[in-house]
Protein backbone atom coordinates (compact mmCIF):
# COMPACT_ATOMS: atom_id res chain seq x y z
CA UNK A 1 0.00 0.00 0.00
CA UNK A 2 1.33 3.41 -0.96
CA UNK A 3 2.33 5.81 1.79
CA UNK A 4 0.29 9.00 2.07
CA UNK A 5 1.44 12.19 3.75
CA UNK A 6 -0.83 14.84 5.20
CA UNK A 7 -0.33 18.52 4.38
CA UNK A 8 1.31 18.97 7.79
CA UNK A 9 3.71 16.07 7.16
CA UNK A 10 4.65 17.33 3.70
CA UNK A 11 5.39 20.80 5.04
CA UNK A 12 7.53 19.24 7.79
CA UNK A 13 9.43 17.05 5.30
CA UNK A 14 10.24 19.81 2.80
CA UNK A 15 12.07 22.70 4.41
CA UNK A 16 11.36 25.11 1.53
CA UNK A 17 7.61 24.43 1.65
CA UNK A 18 5.14 26.26 3.85
CA UNK A 19 1.35 25.87 3.92
CA UNK A 20 0.75 28.99 1.79
CA UNK A 21 3.16 27.80 -0.92
CA UNK A 22 1.66 24.30 -0.84
CA UNK A 23 -1.82 25.75 -1.34
CA UNK A 24 -0.58 27.95 -4.20
CA UNK A 25 0.87 24.85 -5.92
CA UNK A 26 -2.45 23.06 -5.47
CA UNK A 27 -4.37 26.09 -6.79
CA UNK A 28 -2.04 26.23 -9.80
CA UNK A 29 -2.83 22.54 -10.47
CA UNK A 30 0.84 21.55 -10.49
CA UNK A 31 0.21 19.02 -7.72
CA UNK A 32 -3.06 17.36 -6.82
CA UNK A 33 -3.55 15.69 -3.46
CA UNK A 34 -5.41 12.41 -3.27
CA UNK A 35 -8.60 12.30 -1.25
CA UNK A 36 -8.44 10.03 1.77
CA UNK A 37 -10.82 9.51 4.70
CA UNK A 38 -8.42 11.67 6.75
CA UNK A 39 -8.44 14.51 4.21
CA UNK A 40 -6.10 15.55 1.39
CA UNK A 41 -2.89 13.55 1.22
CA UNK A 42 0.22 13.29 -0.92
CA UNK A 43 2.13 10.31 -2.30
CA UNK A 44 5.90 9.87 -2.40
CA UNK A 45 5.79 11.02 -6.03
CA UNK A 46 3.90 14.16 -4.95
CA UNK A 47 6.54 14.88 -2.32
CA UNK A 48 9.29 14.59 -4.96
CA UNK A 49 7.26 16.80 -7.31
CA UNK A 50 6.78 19.38 -4.55
CA UNK A 51 10.53 19.41 -3.89
CA UNK A 52 11.15 20.02 -7.59
CA UNK A 53 8.54 22.79 -7.59
CA UNK A 54 10.20 24.45 -4.60
CA UNK A 55 13.61 24.20 -6.28
CA UNK A 56 12.34 25.62 -9.56
CA UNK A 57 10.50 28.48 -7.93
CA UNK A 58 13.48 29.31 -5.69
CA UNK A 59 16.32 28.99 -8.18
CA UNK A 60 14.55 30.44 -11.20
CA UNK A 61 12.00 32.63 -9.39
CA UNK A 62 9.25 31.21 -11.57
CA UNK A 63 5.66 32.32 -11.02
CA UNK A 64 2.95 29.66 -10.67
CA UNK A 65 1.80 29.85 -14.30
CA UNK A 66 5.36 29.31 -15.54
CA UNK A 67 5.81 26.45 -13.05
CA UNK A 68 2.66 24.86 -14.45
CA UNK A 69 4.07 25.06 -17.97
CA UNK A 70 7.46 23.64 -16.93
CA UNK A 71 5.82 20.79 -15.01
CA UNK A 72 3.58 20.04 -18.00
CA UNK A 73 6.66 19.78 -20.21
CA UNK A 74 8.40 17.55 -17.66
CA UNK A 75 5.30 15.32 -17.50
CA UNK A 76 5.21 15.10 -21.30
CA UNK A 77 8.91 14.21 -21.40
CA UNK A 78 8.45 11.50 -18.77
CA UNK A 79 5.51 10.07 -20.72
CA UNK A 80 7.56 10.07 -23.92
CA UNK A 81 10.44 8.33 -22.13
CA UNK A 82 8.07 5.63 -20.86
CA UNK A 83 6.63 5.20 -24.34
CA UNK A 84 10.15 4.95 -25.79
CA UNK A 85 11.16 2.30 -23.22
CA UNK A 86 8.06 0.25 -24.10
CA UNK A 87 8.76 0.63 -27.83
CA UNK A 88 12.38 -0.44 -27.37
CA UNK A 89 11.25 -3.53 -25.45
CA UNK A 90 8.66 -4.36 -28.12
CA UNK A 91 11.21 -4.02 -30.93
CA UNK A 92 13.78 -6.07 -28.99
CA UNK A 93 11.31 -8.94 -28.77
CA UNK A 94 10.91 -9.07 -32.56
CA UNK A 95 12.89 -11.38 -34.85
CA UNK A 96 16.22 -10.17 -36.26
CA UNK A 97 14.78 -9.47 -39.73
CA UNK A 98 12.05 -7.21 -38.28
CA UNK A 99 14.55 -5.37 -36.09
CA UNK A 100 16.80 -4.87 -39.13
CA UNK A 101 13.95 -3.41 -41.19
CA UNK A 102 13.01 -1.09 -38.33
CA UNK A 103 16.62 0.04 -37.95
CA UNK A 104 16.88 0.80 -41.69
CA UNK A 105 13.58 2.67 -41.63
CA UNK A 106 14.65 4.77 -38.64
CA UNK A 107 17.95 5.55 -40.36
CA UNK A 108 16.13 6.67 -43.54
CA UNK A 109 13.72 8.83 -41.55
CA UNK A 110 16.56 10.50 -39.64
CA UNK A 111 18.25 11.38 -42.91
CA UNK A 112 15.00 12.89 -44.23
CA UNK A 113 14.25 14.89 -41.07
CA UNK A 114 17.78 16.00 -40.16
CA UNK A 115 19.60 15.87 -43.48
CA UNK A 116 22.23 13.66 -41.83
CA UNK A 117 22.62 9.97 -41.31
Amino acid sequence: MARHYSETEVVAILEDLDPARLHSFIAAHVVTPVVTPDGPAFTDADVARLQLLCDLSEVYDLPDDALAMVMSLIDQLNTARGDMRALIQAVASEPDEVRGRIQKSVHRLRIVTTGRG
